[in-house]
């Protein structure tokens, strides 16, 4: 199953990636621009375990020549073999893969480098700052959170979209996407310094486009002080 991936395919078998495939069994289209799967999974689950934000590597072929992204399983089911998979859409094989999909349709994966570890000691309050692209791993980190308060910087539009965000601990801070990610900055550095004033101990998870999860992740980290275990940044997808 893994021939035919390039280097990257190569790099994984090293460092002894599982590789599966999937059967998609349903398709949903919860807006114009977000599309749900669901699928078996070929099993994965029962040969892995589940953990929070657990996500896996799918394969499309592009131009004939390999090419991966990477997707966190939404309701994965064990038991059952099963699990969802949601696509914020756009231009590119991704998403190209994804609206055309129906039933019977396998696409080959690989799970390495999946991972997720509680923090110690409980946060005293969730900070996310996250997207379309990343909500299904927001999804999971608040169900995995439980009580813990939490405020969500969520940049671009979210109206329809499946965000588990409950109105009575969890405060959603809608920004619109302007000037590459920089406006989401603008806002974060405007906002969180107060914030945190009262936050004994934070947790803070960024996974917006790569280079604006650098530039958040950096001031967390080095203008607020926040300490490193206590911050989990991502990039999720690159600006064109």
């Amino acid at each position: 199953m893994a021939q035919g991936r390039g280097w990257e395919g190569a790099v994984l078998r090293l460092l002894r990636a599982r590789d599966f495939e999937f059967t998609v069994t349903d398709a949903e289209d919860i807006t114009p621009h977000y599309r749900r799967l669901r699928l078996t999974d070929g099993g994965m689950l029962a040969a892995t375990g589940v953990h929070p934000t657990m996500w896996v590597r799918l394969w499309f072929a592009d131009g004939g020549r390999p090419h991966q992204r990477a997707y966190t399983l939404v309701d994965p089911d064990p038991a059952a073999g099963t699990f969802a998979l949601e696509f914020a859409l756009h231009d590119g094989r991704a998403s190209d893969w994804a609206r055309a999909a129906r039933p019977g349709d396998t696409i080959e994966a690989t799970v390495q480098g999946t991972g997720f570890q509680h923090p110690d000691p409980a946060p005293s309050h969730l900070v996310a700052i996250g997207d379309p692209a990343s909500l299904p791993a927001l999804n999971s980190l608040l169900d995995a959170l439980g009580p813990a308060p939490a405020t969500l910087w969520f940049e671009g539009e979210r109206d329809g979209l499946p965000c588990r965000a409950d109105p009575s601990r969890h405060e959603i801070r809608q920004v619109p996407r302007r000037d590459a990610g920089a406006h989401l900055v603008e806002r974060v550095r405007a906002e969180l310094p107060a914030l945190l004033a009262d936050t004994p101990h934070p947790y803070v998870w960024i996974a917006c486009d790569t280079a604006t999860t650098r530039t958040l992740s950096s001031y967390v980290r080095r203008e607020l002080g926040v300490p490193r275990q206590r911050v989990h940044a991502l990039g999720y997808w690159r600006a064109a």
